[in-house]
Parts: C-alpha cells; sequence; structure tokens
C-alpha cells in the first residue's frame, strides 16, 4: 500500500506585511487632501493583542479609512478576509471609532464547517482538527489536490494557505 501523503490548512498573517501595510496606510490617510484637517486614523498595528483602531469624523469617511487599509493589505499581500471589525463605538469630539482585530487560526466552528464541506466532495480523503489547523491525507495526491482546489474555490470566509504538502 502506498504511503499516506498529506497537507496542512491553516489560517495565518504575515504580521511584517500586515504592519508595512498599516504604516503605509498612516503615511498617505496623513497625506490626502480629502483627510487634512480631519479626525482619520489608523492606530499603530499592537501585535501582541493583534488588533488596531480606526478613527474619523463620520462613518462615511470610516468607510474611506478602511478602504485605503484594504488597499495596502492587497499590495503587500495580506488577505483582507482576516479583518474583523468590532461594533462601531462614538469617541470624544463628535468622531467614531472601531476596533479591528485580526483573525489568526482557524476556530473550531468554521474547521467543523471546511471538514463537513470536504467530505462532501466525496473523496477517499481523512480530513482531522489538530488544534487550529486541519490536517488532510489521502494516498492519492490527485485527491489532495482536488481538496485544494476546492477550498480556493468555496472559501470559508478566512484566509487559508495549505502547508506541509507532502
Amino acid at each position: 500500500m502506498p504511503s499516506d501523503s498529506s497537507f496542512d490548512i491553516v489560517s495565518e498573517i504575515n504580521l511584517q506585511e500586515m504592519d508595512n501595510a498599516v504604516n503605509q496606510a498612516i503615511k498617505e490617510i496623513g497625506t490626502r487632501y480629502d483627510f487634512k484637517g480631519t479626525a482619520a486614523s489608523i492606530s499603530e498595528l499592537n501585535r501582541a493583542e493583534k488588533q488596531l483602531t480606526l478613527t474619523a469624523d463620520a462613518d462615511s469617511q470610516l468607510t474611506a479609512v478602511k478602504k485605503v487599509l484594504v488597499e495596502k493589505m492587497i499590495k503587500r499581500g495580506v488577505d483582507p478576509k482576516c479583518l474583523d471589525y468590532q461594533k462601531l463605538e462614538q469617541a470624544t469630539h463628535k468622531t467614531v471609532r472601531q476596533l479591528v482585530k485580526l483573525k489568526t487560526g482557524i476556530d473550531k466552528e468554521t474547521a467543523k464547517t471546511i471538514q463537513s464541506s470536504i467530505k462532501e466532495l466525496k473523496l477517499k480523503v481523512n480530513a482531522s482538527i489538530q488544534g487550529d489547523t486541519l490536517r488532510v491525507s489521502s494516498s492519492k495526491k490527485d485527491a489532495l489536490q482536488a481538496v485544494i482546489a476546492h477550498l480556493r474555490a468555496n472559501s470559508p470566509g478566512i484566509p487559508l494557505q495549505f502547508n506541509n504538502f507532502r
């Protein structure tokens, strides 16, 4: 019997690239004409808590700040699906503030959803949850590649990477 091949499904963020994207967005917000004299800003990335804070004068301006951040993330190769926008809050001096957390790892609910999605393919593969990763194994590499293609086409709403393909 041939040995099993496998790969891991993970959801990770390159924090250095994310930090670069945030710094570029902060620079652009500081120099753009439509943000001059306003409270529009992005706080530095808090690496320990994996979060940052967006501030603006109004909801529409906050949307523009989000757009600048997402554009910079895409240019740096960071998937914007990792952003988890928290509740919008009123801040001082008639401004609005929103906390943004970075999602890393695959939570149990999402892991179960991915696992059931793989089972629905009816391929001879085994998907097991191991902490915040999923290990998919099979005796056929073609089946594993079909699983990867399926997950790339039908993303579960978080950025996925496929590691340790062997």
